[in-house]
């Protein structure tokens, strides 16, 4: 493979505005970080503590091996909603007993753990990954249940947690439930539905129903020991595996239970040299625009994440608004799409599908760098069948069946969001960039659009057209556009799987690859028809 040479000038004013921008934006990140870190603020935080209990984050801390990283997911679910920051549970992956696992513990200091609307959602998509990537789930329990006033929007589909569950351990995906405080009503029956269950001596409280609800249903006065206690599950009802005289103890056990699973990995390991890039991380945040506008070389950023800068392009020559070649990422082989200039033309759609294709041929995960304003648009191009070459680089990546991991860098707009696998393309992991924006198009050019629409409309109906009404109208649209494609928005409703620091990316890379192959890597080897 060709090493990479930087042409990046860091004394540049753009690199020096973008590395200003980027800074404030991780500034602005870190503080919604630090708030979803703080769960229910000190005076809960005081009160859980005062009770002689850990906080979710120590729980965590003790569970993974010493020194072992930890990728968190989903860190501002439900920013800018009416539920707090992190949506009370915290959900990633990390390394017990030398094993990848899938982590999903509650924050009992927001609300009790109580489960809202994003908790679930984020909750759901933990176990998905586990599920894709084959990797064992650990709940760590302590949930007063679902948060009422909002059952009408958690009642259904929160059933899917006990199925998803259930089809793990169908699987061979073990799951285990650290039980340290409530687990009731539905809740209880996560300890259920989980292979192993350990339980917390006078903290776990495991019931369908609690003292009043059972004195309200039958008459009958019992406490919660006598309900739900460890005690009890683990010497008369059978549902404590193992019982734990106190939190420590719990974390070890779930620590041993790991370590007697006989786990191993489907896929391969490591292949390649994992040697670091020639070039420093740190310029990533020159590279990354503050105005998503203006084009960037992804060689840029590829020279700065890949191992050794080491890079193989291919069809370098043609379809040149798209780059595509292989590397490696701490020793993973991985083929690479990236966009150059956002648009992608005829050219770039099929040489994306045929570069699909072959990374199927050699059982090559794909890494999918974002930075698209979508398939372009004009007379020339659909007379040019920009429709049939789009399907063919989406058809490409409906059915690839090697893993996707997909960042976005800057924007992602339009079907160039799909043809360069976004959330509804199921990638194993999708993360992006602080800055960085999703929507439909552009907020300036979808208020354009409107603008026009309207114009039409009026025009057709014989009105008057209201400049000055449209001219609200357009500067309220591009607002509200602008905000529902901001970074925070995007990832608050889960439509990726969390914002990092473009520093960060080789990690971040690195640690979703080896959870990757976990499970079986292998290609389709088969497509849909391909309209030529």
């Amino acid at each position: 493979m060709t090493v990479l040479r930087s042409a990046l000038n860091t004394a540049d004013d753009t690199f020096r505005t973008n590395y200003r921008h980027q800074k404030q934006v991780l500034a602005e990140l870190e503080e919604q970080v630090q708030a979803a870190i703080e769960g229910g603020g000190q005076r809960y935080q005081k009160r859980h503590r005062d009770r002689g209990r850990l906080l979710v984050r120590e729980r965590i801390e003790l569970l993974l091996d010493r020194d072992a990283s930890f990728l968190e997911l989903s860190s501002l679910a439900a920013w800018g909603t009416q539920f707090a920051v992190g949506a009370s549970v915290v959900t990633g992956i990390g390394v017990v007993s030398g094993v990848e696992c899938m982590l999903i513990a509650h924050d009992p200091t927001v609300r009790g753990g109580a489960m809202n609307p994003y908790s679930l959602k984020k909750t759901l998509r933990a176990l998905e990954i586990a599920r894709i990537n084959r990797l064992p789930v650990i709940n760590l329990v302590e949930s007063g249940g679902a948060d009422l006033p909002t059952q009408s929007e958690l009642f259904v589909h929160a059933g899917k947690i006990f199925h998803d569950l259930t089809e793990l351990s169908a699987l061979a995906i073990p799951t285990i439930a650290l039980v340290f405080g409530n687990s009731t009503a539905g809740g209880a029956y996560v300890p259920g539905m989980c292979d192993y269950a350990v339980m917390v001596d006078r903290q776990a409280k495991v019931f369908l129903g609690g003292p009043p609800l059972v004195k309200m249903a039958t008459g009958e006065d019992a406490d919660d020991e006598e309900l739900g206690g460890a005690s009890m599950h683990a010497k008369v009802s059978g549902l404590c595996d193992h019982f734990a005289v106190d939190e420590r103890d719990c974390i070890r056990i779930g620590r041993q239970i790991v370590s007697e699973l006989n786990w191993h990995k489907l896929g391969p390991g490591p292949t390649m040299p994992a040697d670091e890039p020639l070039y420093d991380p740190d310029e990533l945040l020159g590279i990354a625009p503050s105005d998503i506008k203006v084009p960037f070389d992804p060689r840029e950023v590829i020279a700065r994440v890949v191992d050794g800068s080491r890079f193989g392009e291919y069809k370098a020559l043609w379809g040149t608004s798209l780059v595509t070649g292989w590397a490696s990422v701490h020793g993973y082989p991985v083929g690479i799409l990236a966009n150059a200039r956002g648009v992608l033309f005829n050219e770039e759609a099929k040489k994306a599908s045929e570069f699909i294709q072959l990374a199927n041929q050699t059982d090559t995960p794909l890494l999918f760098l974002q930075n698209t304003t979508g398939y372009m648009v004009g007379k020339q191009y659909e007379q040019g069948g920009i429709i049939k070459d789009g399907s063919k680089m989406i058809n490409s990546v409906a059915n690839s069946k090697v893993p996707h991991l997909t960042v976005n860098l800057a924007a992602s707009f339009g079907a160039g969001n799909y043809g360069m696998s976004g959330r509804a393309y199921d990638p194993r992991l999708m993360f992006a960039w602080a800055g960085s924006r999703l929507a439909v198009m552009g907020a300036t050019q979808l208020a354009g659009v409107m603008s026009i629409v309207a114009k039409s409309s009026a025009a057709a109906a014989g009105r008057e057209f209201d400049t000055e009404a449209d001219e609200r109208n357009r500067a309220a649209i591009e607002a509200q556009i602008e905000q529902e494609s901001h970074a925070f928005f995007v990832t608050a409703r889960l439509y990726d799987d969390g914002l990092i620091d473009p520093r960060d990316t080789r990690t971040v890379l690195g640690i979703a690859l080896s959870a990757a192959h976990s499970n079986i890597v292998a290609g389709q080897r088969g497509y849909g028809v391909f309209r030529m």
